[in-house]
Parts: structure tokens; sequence; C-alpha cells
């Protein structure tokens, strides 16, 4: 572990997914705590980290750069914008892809903190960073980033913080107004699905079918009288509509043309939500809910809902978890079912978790 030193500037750079960057805002209140007068930025290239971000009293700045759509050229000058700027920067875990690392050192950083990969860490410029722990497969993403942190400032830190969201009241008044347009009352029982995740590297296939979404919907609006909210992205819009018609439910209502802080205030109304292994599920765990979470592939330990009560629906199979932290995309190696982890996951299984988590309520 690195002794303790003064740091004035920190560039955090959060440029992975929501779901990547909510885990990262336990190890952000601890920076936070430790170096109070510092200036923490935070260096974004998703709009929907910028808004997930922006009341967080941790951050003083929110740096959004979308890498994606500028060219080389334009990526370069903004990067040497930032150069010598900071005294040190901090990648996010997971951020396993050797631009995260070509960023953080053309910053001129003296101190580049990141963790130390398990698989591919060389081929990616791990090498560039200087103040390095290394990867744990048995370990959440919120302690390794927690671990991260530790070893830049040289000190222990709490390790029992939850991910942290906080709503603007706008947010919140747009959710009261749509929950309304719902009829959704107080006393209603409210689920929520999220059927989507991002299909980047070929994560589509972590997405349990809409057919079983839509089965698992009908069977709780027959026991529970309950209303359900398909929440999901622009992308996603088209996956709900099919979710909402094959249920065929009055009772069924999809989220569109939402913030990403919009959904999240509506979703906080939820007694239950139901999802892939997605962003959304941790802004549900940033909100407290009670979670269903359909994982297949992923490791579990990495990304199960983060101090919140939750339940996982996995098969457990003798060949998962096959998908670990690197820039390759997802795959399977079965002869028999591909991606059998996720598509022989019945609808029972899921139900009866959610049971298990109704009586609590």
């Amino acid at each position: 572990m690195s002794e303790p030193q003064k740091y004035n500037k920190i560039l955090v750079l959060a440029l992975s997914g929501i779901g990547d960057a909510l885990m990262f805002s336990p190890a952000m209140d601890e920076l936070r705590i430790s170096l109070p007068d510092a200036q923490i930025d935070l260096l974004v290239m998703y709009k929907g980290v910028k808004d997930l971000y922006l009341n967080n009293p941790a951050v003083n700045k929110i740096i959004y750069f979308n890498f994606l759509k500028e060219g080389l050229f334009s990526s370069l000058k903004f990067i040497f914008s930032l150069r010598n700027k900071y005294d040190a920067a901090i990648n996010v875990y997971p951020s396993n892809r050797k631009e995260y690392n070509v960023i953080s050192f053309l910053t001129g950083a003296k101190k580049r903190v990141a963790v130390k990969y398990l698989r591919k860490n060389f081929l990616n410029f791990g090498f560039l960073n200087n103040v390095t722990v290394s990867e744990h497969d048995d370990q959440h993403n919120v302690i390794t980033n927690i671990k991260l942190c530790e070893e830049f400032l040289g000190k222990k830190l709490n390790k029992s913080g939850g991910l942290k969201l906080i709503l603007a009241n706008d947010d919140l008044a747009k959710a009261d107004k749509i929950l309304r347009g719902m009829n959704i009352s107080e006393n209603d029982l409210v689920i929520g699905f999220h059927a989507g995740c991002s299909t980047l590297k070929n994560h589509i296939n972590r997405r349990w079918e809409p057919e079983k979404f839509a089965l698992l919907g009908r069977k709780l609006i027959s026991e529970y009288n309950c209303k359900i909210i398909l929440f999901g992205g622009p992308d996603e819009k088209n996956l709900k509509a099919k979710i909402k018609s094959l249920i065929n439910s009055a009772a069924v209502f999809p989220i569109d043309d939402l913030s990403i802080t919009e959904s999240a205030a509506v979703m906080k109304r939820c007694n239950i939500f139901v999802s892939n292994d997605s962003g959304l599920m941790h802004i549900a765990a940033a909100l407290n809910l009670k979670i269903v979470a359909i994982i297949g592939p992923t490791n579990i330990k990495y990304i199960y809902p983060w101090n919140t009560e939750y339940k996982v629906a996995t098969l457990n199979l003798e060949c998962s978890p096959c998908f670990f932290y690197s820039p390759k995309p997802l795959y399977c190696k079965r002869d028999d079912v591909q991606f059998k982890c996720i598509k022989e996951l019945d609808v029972d299984l899921v139900a009866n978790l959610l049971k298990e988590l109704l009586i609590k309520i």
C-alpha cells in the first residue's frame, strides 16, 4: 500500500457503463471523506453516467466527452487539454481496455491508479499504471474499487456504504405525475421489469427472453393483481412493446422517452424489480429496491445487487461463470445449447424467488 500523500486534483475516469459507474460511488464517497479539500472531477463518455452523478456532492465537476462519436484527432485534442492538470487519475473498475489506460497515461497524472487484471492486462497496456491492486474473482466490484482507493490513499476505508444516487426534485415530480397517470395508488403492488441490457460485445446473449418476461408478467398479474412497469432505454422500446403485447393486460405500463434519472424516479415506486444483469439492476440497488436478478454467463460475485435485499435466478451450471472482464466479446463454448445458462432458466424459478421477496412486503 502506498504512503499517504496530499492530492489536490484527482480525475476519476468512469468511461464504461452506468452500472460500473454506480459501483464506484461508495469509493467516490470515501475519496471525498479522505480528501475533503481536493478537486475530484469525473470524466465520462455516456450521458447516462453524467446524469446519475450530477447531484453527487463528492464530485466537483463532470467532464463529458463522447469518445465513441468523436474521431481520433478530436479525442486526442480533448485529452491533451487535460494534460498535467491532475495529480492522479483513477480508472474505475471494471475498465479493462487499452484505450482507457492510454487516456489515463496521456493526462500526465503522476499517479495512475487502476486494477491489474487477471486476463489480458498486458495486452491492454496495464503496465501504463503505477498504482495497482490485483483483480480477485471472488470479490464484488464495489470492494475492488474500495481496495483500489485504499492503495492510492495508503489507508483503510469503510466498505459498508451503499450505491449512491441522488435524484433531483424535478425528476421525482415528473415520476409522481407519470404514476398518477397510471392510476397507481400507494396500496398497489408494483413490480418493475427490465428485459434489456447492453448489446455491446455480444452481450445481448445475457438477456432472458421477452416471452419469459411476458409469461412471468401474466402469472404475477393473475396471482397478485399487481401492476407491472416496463423499463429500458430508447433502443429497447420495441422490446417493451413486445412484452406488453404478449402479456395483453391493462395492468402493464411501458416507460418510454424518459431520461435515466426520470426512469430511476419512477423505479423508486416499485416494490420489487426483476432485471437482467444490467445498469438498471444497479440503479435498483442504489434505490434500495428488492431485486430478482436474472444472471447467466456473468460472474455473480462481481455484480450481485449491492447492499440491498435480492435473489439471484441462475442455473449454476458447471461452466458458469464464463464471462470475465476483458475486451473479448461474449461467447459460449457449449456444444449442446448455446448460452444454456440463460436459455434454459425457466419462469417458475424466477417466480418462486420473487414470491420469497413478496412474503416480506
